[in-house]
């Protein structure tokens, strides 16, 4: 026999159950058997067909299929083992066949073997008697067991339990002890991490408590590691915090790999602090956040925002926006980064997109689903609603799930390794990186590293090429961003996605409230204007009643409301109305600065009183730390105000195609900062809104752009009477400039 038996057979000799009695199969040959009843004696012949077509039919028993010899565990064995299985197969063999290779083999048998001199229990008898003076201590009832195992289970059977047995890695230890050591673990998941010495005393203590002094003792140390190393490393409750976390964000296999094969299917967003310390206002060193969104098909990092710490639910829809419009080339740039120069198809994406016409070499893709992680900046009610308004598809991924959204984290790191440890500032990636000083080697401002950054991103990250990404017809040969997406445009076609000035305020966070006397009333900031007039106390055409306003927390100096206006190409307008003591605080804040200040002011008056308190105190706190003096929270507060204002702007709005003034409110749509529009024949970008950021770069311009204000108010004079101000009212000034009081235009007024 060379192998065990699987499912038995009809021979000679087996018992069968047939029409629900039982036989033994006397005689087999010709298409049929002879069955002889075991009870009486009936000698029946049956047709094998009409035998296995009985429901009742069952070999009793009998000797089974061959089955092959499982060689993977056999292989696996010992040697020592497998030698000992195929000597005892030679015995066995010799003792029922009276050969070693069995029947095949063409050898004389030995008379003490011979089956036509002896009986089988006297070749049993001679083969354990034969082993037993070869040192191998058998006795015939050991002969007859090793024949069993091999009519069973052919070689395999001869094989030493003790060798396949399988072993627990827990070993022989205790089920109580176990228990006490699971339990423990599990209370220290998300504690601090200690000593495995300290899981020893928490277990001694468990078992004591539970089972009494002495019941369940605990093992050696060595016994008591291996132990809780055999129960915690698989779930990643023994080692680092960082560990833990690898291990719990991992999801669970089969992993299936995402195909993505046009640009904007699959877009990854994420934010993570970036590794250089920059230079805030007042000269306070912290680490910016870095947004981008990375295009799965083509790895093209499509946005990348860099904001002080704290990003908001409006840097992410702004990333949505900065997708969608082609990055400017910077005055200071070569032309070999613009798009024209690169091998992107520039001609033909042209003459679809006239806005690319003259642009850096950055892809412009629409993304049609966004893979985001459950943070506050990409759920908020905002990110959600810019979603909806551009068509895109928000996928959350399962919270702390890093692996989910693996392909941003790993750009993450590239960004790090290629970027981050170049720039002066560098903190490396870990504690243990880090070197004496990083924050007294920062010399960047926020906006010089984002300048940096954005450059970077063009001439470094999306002509790089990229293992991840092959062409169809060349393999072997890794692309770039820029290859890629050239490639994938040229199949898959490019739609622009045109945003204007009303699209940019539609990503903006939004509230609903009514208008009152008072005007609008936001977190303790009241706004107003006259423009507001004809609609305090009146119900909206909404469902609920109420105004949709919209709001900008890196600049909360003003809001804007959708008005109703007949005349409008959409039937409405946006109306910007400025918070009523934007004279009062010129300096630049944000919501997170005027937060900190509530938390510090206590109310001792009516909420009139109080929002002017309050604005005192932030007009004082900005003055005091722009004086280098204050405590040093109040001084980073201060430096995360002015670098988010600052980089407010920092993304890039298509601009539709209506020619708004941005100089009146109620009329036109004012931005939260200073910004130059091209409109056709500037000698730029048809209809693109480009950042300029902080009109004035020191305070000397900005004295100077003071004086030149307030005499133009002045030389008015009297001729202000019939002037377009007097006739559709007085415009306020924007945030950071000084309102001059005009006593001839007052006094035309009464």
């Amino acid at each position: 026999m060379s192998g065990a038996q699987r499912g038995p057979v009809v021979v000679l000799g087996c018992r069968v159950r047939f029409e629900r009695r039982v036989w033994t199969v006397a005689a087999v040959g010709g298409g049929g058997v002879r069955l002889m009843a075991e009870e009486g004696g009936e000698v029946v012949a049956v047709l094998l067909s009409l035998l296995f077509a009985d429901p009742a039919f069952e070999v009793l028993d009998g000797p089974g299929v061959p089955r092959l010899l499982p060689w993977g565990l056999w292989e696996a064995l010992p040697a020592a083992v497998r030698e000992r299985a195929l000597a005892w197969e030679r015995h066995v063999r010799e003792v029922e066949t009276g050969r070693p290779g069995g029947e095949g083999d063409g050898g004389a048998a030995r008379s003490e073997y011979d089956p036509t001199l002896r009986t089988l229990a006297q070749r049993e008898a001679a083969k354990a008697a034969e082993l037993t003076a070869l040192g191998v201590a058998a006795s015939a009832v050991t002969v007859r067991r090793m024949r069993a195992r091999y009519r069973d289970g052919g070689l395999w059977g001869l094989v030493d339990g003790r060798a396949v047995r399988s072993r627990s890695v827990l070993g022989r230890a205790d089920e109580r002890l176990v228990g006490a050591v699971v339990e423990v673990l599990e209370e220290n998941r998300g504690r601090s991490r200690g000593t495995l010495g300290r899981l020893r005393v928490y277990t001694d203590r468990l078992l004591v408590q539970r089972f009494g002094e002495g019941v369940v003792p605990v093992p050696s140390v060595s016994t008591f590691n291996r132990l809780v190393h055999a129960l915690g490393d698989g779930s990643g409750l023994v080692g680092s915090r960082r560990q833990h976390r690898w291990r719990s964000a991992r999801p669970t296999p089969p992993f299936t790999p995402t195909v993505v094969m046009a640009p904007g299917e699959l877009v990854m967003m994420d934010s993570t602090l970036l590794d250089v310390f920059t230079v805030l206002d007042n000269g306070v060193e912290e680490r910016a956040e870095l947004t981008i969104a990375l295009d799965v098909a083509t790895r093209s990092i499509c946005a990348a925002v860099l904001r002080p710490k704290g990003t908001r639910s409006v840097d992410a829809a702004v990333l949505l926006a900065q997708m969608l419009v082609p990055a400017r080339m910077r005055p200071h740039w070569p032309e070999a980064f613009s798009m024209e120069q690169s091998v992107i198809p520039y001609e033909r994406l042209v003459s679809v997109d006239e806005r690319l016409r003259g642009v850096a070499a950055r892809p412009v893709i629409t993304p049609r689903t966004v893979v985001v992680d459950q943070d506050n900046v990409f759920v908020s009610a905002s990110f959600v609603a810019a979603c909806e308004s551009l068509g895109i598809t928000m996928q959350p991924t399962p919270p702390a799930n890093g692996p989910a959204k693996g392909h941003v984290e790993r750009a993450f790191g590239s960004i790090g390794t290629l970027f981050s440890q170049y720039v002066a500032g560098y903190t490396g990636t870990d504690v243990t990186r880090r070197g004496q000083d990083p924050e007294g080697e920062a010399v960047w401002t926020l906006r010089q590293l984002d300048e940096l950054l954005q450059e970077w991103i063009v001439c470094g990250w999306q002509v790089r090429e990229h293992d991840g990404l092959r062409h169809p017809m060349m393999p072997r040969t890794a692309l770039s961003p820029n290859e890629m997406w050239a490639a994938l445009v040229a199949v898959c076609g490019h739609v622009p996605v045109p945003l204007g000035q009303d699209d940019y305020i539609e990503l903006m966070p939004l509230v609903r409230q009514k208008i009152n006397d008072y005007g609008i009333r936001i977190d303790y900031r009241t706004y107003d204007h006259k423009v507001l007039n004809p609609y305090r106390e009146q119900r909206s055409t909404a469902a609920d009643g109420l105004w949709e306003i919209h709001y900008n927390p890196h600049s909360p100096g003003q809001v804007w409301v959708r008005l109703p206006k007949a005349d409008a190409p959409r039937g409405y307008e946006w109306v910007t109305v400025p918070w009523i003591h934007h004279s009062l605080v010129r300096a630049p804040f944000t919501d997170f600065t005027w937060q900190y200040v509530r938390g510090t002011v206590a109310r001792r008056g009516d909420r009139v009183q109080h929002e002017h308190d309050l604005a005192l105190a932030l007009r004082e706190l900005l003055e005091r730390t722009g004086a280098g003096l204050g405590s040093p929270r109040e001084r980073v507060v201060a430096a995360r105000a002015g670098a988010a204002s600052a980089t407010g702007a920092g993304a890039a709005v298509a601009c539709g195609g209506a020619d708004r003034s941005l100089e009146e409110p109620g009329v036109g749509v004012r931005l939260p900062w200073e910004v130059g529009l091209s409109r056709p024949g500037d000698g730029g970008v048809d209809g693109v809104l480009y950042e300029s950021g902080n009109p004035f770069d020191d305070e000397d311009e900005a004295d100077a752009q003071g004086e030149e204000v307030r005499d133009a108010v002045l030389s008015a004079g009297a001729a202000a009477t019939g002037s377009r101000d007097d006739e559709e009212g007085e415009p306020w000034q924007p945030v950071g400039a000084m309102k001059v009081y005009d006593p001839l235009k007052e006094a035309m007024r009464w």
